[in-house]
């Protein structure tokens, strides 16, 4: 199995930030000290014309410029830089090799992606570029995959995602997310699974095994992108839900199982994860990483 990352390109963000950047780092830290070091690398980063597939040109070119407004940068969540138009470009080149590496191995990962709060023409939620998105339209485009499905497991609604690819039958998009988290103003994906507060593993896990049964067969896909969010877990500081770390490892096991059934190349993300201890989070994402290498 390849694994994809680019969290040494580091965002220089303010004193009290509440995004926990340092998971990136800490994640790749367990990775590389592990029996899956050799499968790691870093990606290209995403090229203009791979991003333009799924973003407006004139959007992209004022994020690579600094143009954004105060109140678009407020909506992403970052301030603007260098680092994080790279951080960005790199991000979506790791979902891009991870889909490859998809098609040829089965299955391949990107230790940080799942931005799927951008839409084409602005970002949000901390989400510059759509990689999931991105990654779909060029391997589309390249001809190695015609249909595509997004099987998202953030516990906010991907809304960008939904947005994107919206009357577009040539991607289907699932999101099982909390109901009455951000965004509180929601896209319509072709499955929603809004969940009430305080879900714990056995409904979620419930409602997720029909969901993945209802995408799976409407789909008809040739590959897939999971977004293995851990910010369902019962101590995140903005998830609603309250799955255990063995929830959401029964989750893991449940779409990469799944995926596999059905012969379906799976491409994983890692989403989102605001867990009070970071290393809560850190556990959260490995654990979905050493899932995906048992498949």
């Amino acid at each position: 199995m390849r694994i994809f990352y680019s969290d040494h390109f580091v965002l220089p963000l303010p004193p009290g930030h509440r995004f926990p950047m340092s998971k990136y780092a800490r994640l790749r830290e367990r990775v590389l000290a592990g029996p899956l070091a050799a499968g790691c690398s870093v990606p290209q980063a995403a090229t203009d014309d791979e991003i333009a597939l799924a973003h407006d040109r004139t959007y992209l070119g004022r994020v690579v410029a600094g143009t954004l407004s105060p109140g678009e940068l407020r909506r992403i969540g970052f301030p603007w830089s260098p680092e994080m138009v790279e951080r960005s470009r790199r991000s979506s080149g790791a979902t891009i090799a991870a889909a490859r590496a998809a098609l040829a191995d089965g299955v391949g990962v990107n230790l940080a992606g799942g931005t799927h709060h951008a839409f084409r023409d602005r970002g949000e939620g901390y989400c510059v570029f759509n990689d999931s998105a991105i990654a779909a339209r060029v391997l589309q485009a390249e001809g190695r995959v015609r249909r595509v499905l997004v099987i998202d497991c953030d516990v906010h609604q991907g809304n960008g995602t939904a947005s994107i690819f919206r009357d577009d039958p040539s991607v289907f998009t699932l999101s099982i997310h909390a109901a009455n988290n951000f965004p509180f103003a929601k896209e319509r994906s072709d499955l929603d699974v809004a969940l009430p507060d305080g879900t714990g593993d056995r409904d979620y896990l419930e409602a997720l095994e029909r969901a993945l049964a209802d995408a799976l067969a409407r789909a008809d896909a040739g590959l897939a992108f999971y977004l293995a969010g851990a910010d369902p877990y019962r101590d995140d500081r903005l998830g609603r839900l309250a799955l255990t770390k063995g929830g959401l490892a029964e989750r893991d096991r449940l779409v990469l199982e799944a995926c596999q059934r059905a012969s379906l190349p799976v491409a994983v993300t890692m989403a989102g994860g605001y867990a009070r201890d970071i290393e809560d989070t850190v556990d959260i994402h490995l654990a979905t990483v050493m899932a995906a290498a048992r498949v």
